[in-house]
């Protein structure tokens, strides 16, 4: 069975690449593709889901931003089990920092320029939102086109979903992009940040072998 997976917000598959899965199961990355110019979130989401055989059942994992994907692509091409690791199930869950962002239409008006990877706040702000106790967390951080990153922040801020009750959903009870008193999650990784699959990939491995090991 293959599990396709999407990482986090310009994040690569290292962030993931610890985490062990059954040995039955194919671990496919779909890799982030930058946005078109003023592309909808959905003709996106299609493209993303190009990578998806559904000719034959398959698993769906989505890390952070990519957690959000996943359900998106559930809804065109429905997969057997969806897992979410350090994500929301609905617009429902998101942070007071999100919401802010979603009412005042900020994201929108930011210029590009302000997601330049040479601007010297790049890492602190990451570093303060992921993991703080993690001095490495820009290796984790590879995808760094100004408009992908602009056009993904703008996403996750709009973004309306009613909950599917099916999706799993894993969290870190320290997250702070997305704090764990906004939702209900089926498990929960004590003491892990938002970087949790990679700090914690023990622990996650573990609850992604119960998952999908399971008829």
């Amino acid at each position: 069975m293959k599990i396709y997976i999407v990482s986090g917000l310009g994040a690569d598959f290292k962030v993931l690449e610890r985490l062990e899965f059954p040995k039955n199961c194919e671990p496919v990355f779909i890799d982030w593709l930058i946005p078109e110019n003023n592309e909808a979130f959905h003709d996106y989401v299609e493209r993303m889901a190009e990578k998806v055989d559904d000719s034959e059942p398959f698993y769906l994992l989505g890390y952070s931003f990519g957690g959000i994907i996943v359900q998106e692509i559930n809804r065109l091409k429905p997969a057997e089990k969806v897992v979410i690791l350090g994500s929301i199930k609905s617009d429902k869950e998101k942070s007071k920092l999100i919401r802010t962002g979603e009412v005042t239409k900020i994201p929108k008006i930011l210029p590009v320029g302000l997601f330049n990877d040479r601007a010297t706040q790049v890492y602190s702000v990451v570093r303060k939102l992921f993991d703080p106790r993690n001095p490495r967390i820009l290796q984790y951080f590879k995808v760094r086109d100004p408009y992908y990153l602009k056009w993904s922040v703008e996403k996750v801020s709009e973004w309306k979903f009613e909950e599917n009750p099916k999706v799993i959903q894993v969290l870190g009870d320290k997250d702070i992009v997305f704090p764990i008193k906004n939702s209900k999650p089926d498990y929960v990784i004590r003491g892990g940040s938002h970087l949790f699959p990679a700090t914690r990939y023990k622990e996650v491995s573990k609850i992604l072998n119960e998952v999908f090991s399971e008829e």
